[in-house]
């Protein structure tokens, strides 16, 4: 016969949990996963929800950012900068076991530091959150690390302020989609992590 659960204590725990290294209910499960409990990849339980999850729709006053156009030729126009940025960005995540409410918060920050570019200013937003600043700096890094490559073989600088805020906005807008609301949600990392190879696998290809 199982043991009791190890959350509730009430109903027996039917599904190991290996994150707290014990059995736990479905109820439990279902209710705790990626809010109180950090679940690994590896779970299958974890993964068996992800199967279930779609990306939700975002309602139109509820888009950030959206004096911003982010159109299909743009997508199409920028697809190395979103893979480079999306890289550097999942590569962040996994580095600090970030999860996706520290992702939102690092790249609100960016994009009002762009935006502050935009206007004719400088002055860096720095989210308060540790993982979130993290996350920051690393995409600022890729940033520079694009910038150098394209100066180096162009001559010149061609990546435009505008056109990182841009990418910046989509990430964003991903993120809203595919997070699944939960305090310890990954489902946004594991999104980029499906659909984007390591830096060292992906060659930039800019002129």
């Amino acid at each position: 016969m199982n043991a009791p659960c190890k959350l509730c204590q009430k109903r027996r725990g039917r599904r190991h949990c290996p994150a707290l290294g014990a059995d736990i209910c479905p109820s439990c499960c279902g209710t705790e996963r990626e809010n109180t409990i950090d679940c690994p990849q590896s779970c299958q339980y974890l993964q068996e929800a992800r199967l279930r999850e779609h990306p939700a729709e975002i309602p139109e006053d509820a888009i950030p950012n959206r004096d911003i156009s982010v159109s299909e030729e743009f997508l199409r126009d920028h697809e190395e900068l979103i893979t480079w940025l999306s890289n550097a960005l999942a590569r962040s995540m996994e580095a600090e076991r970030a999860v996706d409410p520290d992702a939102r918060e690092a790249l609100g920050a960016l994009i009002r530091t762009y935006r502050t570019r935009e206007s004719g200013l400088i002055y860096e937003t720095r989210p308060a959150n540790p993982y979130a600043a993290a996350i920051q700096d690393a995409l600022n890094a890729a940033i520079e690390e694009m910038r150098k490559h394209l100066a180096e073989s162009t001559g010149m600088q061609s990546l435009r302020d505008a056109d990182i805020l841009g990418v910046l906005v989509f990430l964003e807008r991903v993120e809203l989609q595919y997070a699944n609301g939960r305090r310890r949600g990954r489902a946004f990392y594991d999104f980029l992590s499906a659909h984007f190879k390591p830096q060292s696998e992906s060659a930039v290809q800019l002129s």
